[in-house]
């Protein structure tokens, strides 16, 4: 499964209100570093098993959420578990500390 696209409408039912930690993923077309890291993210997306899911959130396109994070550089990963931000790292990351982030 796709990460899921993150917008202003839909941050309340998809990462304040779930069930599940949730991986938010801040990036942009123009950015070198966040083309590095798609594959990674996009692998972790295939495989959640129901235990975290994965969001896109991008900057260009949705600049409330990334000032709402206090996001500067990007890529950032950003872990969200019950509403709450828990966690985050900047920069191109291995899959492990990603989903160390998660785990948590």
């Amino acid at each position: 499964m796709a990460a899921t696209v993150i917008t202003k409408e839909n941050y309340e039912s998809e990462v304040k209100n779930s069930g599940v930690p949730v991986l938010l993923d801040f990036w942009a077309t123009w950015c070198g570093p966040c083309r590095m890291m798609a594959p990674v993210v996009e692998e972790l997306s295939e495989r959640t098993d129901g235990k975290f899911k994965v969001g896109s959130v991008n900057v260009d396109e949705e600049p409330e959420l990334a000032s709402m994070f206090g996001i500067d550089l990007i890529p950032t990963i950003v872990a969200v578990k019950n509403g709450e931000r828990t966690g985050s790292v900047v920069g191109v990351q291995p899959k492990e500390k990603l989903m160390a982030l998660v785990e948590g």
